[in-house]
């Protein structure tokens, strides 16, 4: 079996970069064990505006143009629906706060994002003396769908071996040999798993345990997510996310009663109603000590590729990097400094 590329990860990157081979009608095996769980759990928000500073987030604009028609593709091609569009409530806790709100909505970089509007609380069951300001052009992914989804997507094409990639069985000659599959190159999208990949697990990706609550209360009526200490992401049947927790020591992918502990006292200066704890998840950020992805080319086997690090925002940085990779590889296109392995070598 020949094919152009070889892809090993299906989390966002995986999938983004398997949507941008099929866009240039480019043939490609997919390795993925099914193990890659910080895709799964993840919220899935995607949110342009840094909201602890009010300013916006990394290639916000660029970003966000290019991530909402490809989510789009991919509902209409699956034949489901993953892209809830849905305002960011950020609960303003002084009047200072609401002045300041008011003064970056006017500022070209955050004018496409930032309601200028203040909107005043009308839920008797959230803590929210000093209305909110509204982020626009923000929503959620269902990550988890979308990757069960695309699996079998791939499993129907007859593109994806449900196995783990075993990098001693691959041979580095001009043109790779994997068992029976040759290709022209390989991309790793292994998300923290990269740091048992011997050809990249140099690269500075430290990872960050984050973990999730789902609740359920049927007197919170939340039809926006909202932010304050956490996160609370409406998911449907009045059932909600709260997260999320960011622990940079812990790389044990299992919950613990701290983090619970601590999403559940930030919950609880929010709102004021009864809910009930459904479940807690946890997995590990493939996230990059500089908060930039990890993209490029092996120093020395130069049919090598890695396509990493997209940390908490790898709902809209995905559909882009993995272009980006594309152009490098098929066009000679630089990549930017600021997300080129190179930065650290």
């Amino acid at each position: 079996m020949t094919v152009d590329y070889i892809i090993v990860g299906l989390g966002l990157a995986g999938i983004a970069f398997c949507e941008t081979l099929l866009e240039n009608k480019k043939t490609f095996v997919v390795f993925d064990s099914g193990n890659n769980i910080s895709s799964t759990v993840a919220a899935g928000l995607y949110n342009p505006v840094i909201l602890k500073r009010f300013t916006p987030a990394w290639n916000a604009l660029e970003q966000i143009q290019k991530a909402l028609p490809f989510y789009e593709k991919l509902e209409n091609k699956l034949g489901v629906k993953i892209d809830y569009k849905t305002p960011v409530f950020r609960i303003f806790n002084s009047v200072e706060e609401q002045n300041r709100w008011f003064e970056v909505s006017d500022k070209p970089v955050l004018k496409h994002f930032i309601s200028p509007k203040v909107h005043a609380n009308q839920n008797k069951h959230i803590k929210a003396e000093f209305g909110f300001g509204e982020v626009l052009q923000s929503g959620r992914i269902d990550t988890k769908l979308l990757v069960d989804v695309y699996r079998s997507y791939l499993l129907d094409n007859q593109w994806l071996r449900e196995e783990q990639f075993e990098y001693t069985t691959l041979q580095l000659t001009k043109t790779l040999q994997y068992n029976s599959i040759q290709s022209k190159y390989i991309i790793f999208c292994e998300g923290f798993g990269i740091k048992n990949n011997p050809f990249f697990n140099q690269l500075p990706l430290v990872g960050n345990k984050g973990e999730l609550l789902t609740i359920k209360s049927p007197d919170l009526k939340l039809e926006v997510i909202l932010k304050s200490g956490v996160f609370i992401i409406p998911i449907g049947a009045d059932s909600y996310k709260v997260g999320a927790t960011y622990n940079w020591a812990d790389k044990d992918t299992s919950p613990t009663i701290v983090a619970r502990e601590d999403l559940l006292s930030k919950l609880n200066k929010i709102i004021n109603c009864n809910y009930e704890v459904i479940s807690q998840e946890a997995g590990v950020r493939p996230t990059v000590i500089d908060r930039k992805p990890l993209l490029g080319q092996h120093s020395e086997f130069k049919n090598l590729f890695v396509l990493n690090g997209l940390g908490t925002h790898g709902v809209m940085i995905g559909p882009t990097v993995a272009e980006n990779l594309f152009d490098l590889i098929e066009n000679g296109k630089t990549l930017s400094e600021e997300i080129d392995i190179t930065r650290f070598i």
